[in-house]
């Protein structure tokens, strides 16, 4: 069985929240929470935070984790992760992002075990069917368009696709933002120029796409709520404080 891990990159200095990674939440920094989850993973051997920034490091030490300290000349997620899948002998990196504390261990093993299964994937990722109709068109909320076998046509904060007609079967999805690549496709896609699509979206998938690779998209029965804001973080704590 093919070896698989997760990353989560994280960096201190979020322009909307500043220190996001360690405001608490409900008695514990965020960044333990999305750990926490991570590590009830069935199907990951190992998870690791990826950080610029010493204060963070200094936290996942502090509740036991795993952390590497990265280049601070990173512009996203991908290149933080790809920086440490280099280093590592695994052929399924998971890219967890840190600011979603209420991620399912499910939804990562589903990951995981759709790319163990099919060697064919090199890389794939997670939708949810929307169901409040406020999300179609909200720009915050990342649509997905697939075709008939799954793979990614197109991803959009745009409510896509465009309803022109009234068709009973035709559902929406929200993209969720969790990632599996094979890391050697992982490391490729790493060194492609900075695309067009991906500029004008802000969407580093696309870049993706717009060079011609695919992305088998995966629907989950599952949500979650990324923290974006302090008002994201609000929500996330009474959603918490209901379940617990």
């Amino acid at each position: 069985m093919e070896k698989a891990i997760g990353i989560i990159p994280v960096r201190f200095a979020s322009t909307r929240f500043p220190g996001k990674p360690l405001v608490e939440l409900c008695g514990k920094p965020m960044i333990q929470w999305v750990y926490e989850q991570a590590k009830k993973s069935r199907l990951l051997e190992q998870v690791i935070v990826a950080t610029d920034d010493e204060r963070i490091c200094e936290s996942v030490r502090g509740f036991g984790g795993n952390v590497l300290l990265t280049s601070l000349n990173h512009t996203c997620g991908t290149m933080r992760v790809a920086e440490v899948a280099s280093k590592l002998d695994a052929e399924i990196i998971i890219n967890i992002q840190g600011d979603e504390p209420l991620i399912e261990p499910d939804m990562i093993d589903q990951v995981v075990h759709s790319m163990q299964a099919d060697s064919d994937i090199y890389m794939a990722t997670l939708k949810k069917k929307i169901t409040n109709k406020d999300e179609i068109n909200n720009p915050h909320v990342v649509k997905v368009v697939t075709d008939k076998d799954g793979y990614a046509l197109y991803f959009s904060r745009a409510g896509i696709p465009y309803k022109r007609v009234d068709i009973p079967s035709l559902h929406w999805y929200k993209h969720i933002g969790l990632y599996g690549y094979r890391r050697e496709f992982l490391l490729t896609i790493n060194n492609l120029p900075y695309s067009v699509l991906e500029a004008v979206e802000s969407l580093e998938q696309l870049r993706v796409l717009e060079n011609g690779y695919k992305i088998k998209v995966l629907e989950t029965e599952y949500d979650t709520i990324g923290v974006d804001t302090p008002e994201d973080l609000v929500r996330v704590a009474r959603l918490k404080a209901e379940f617990e």
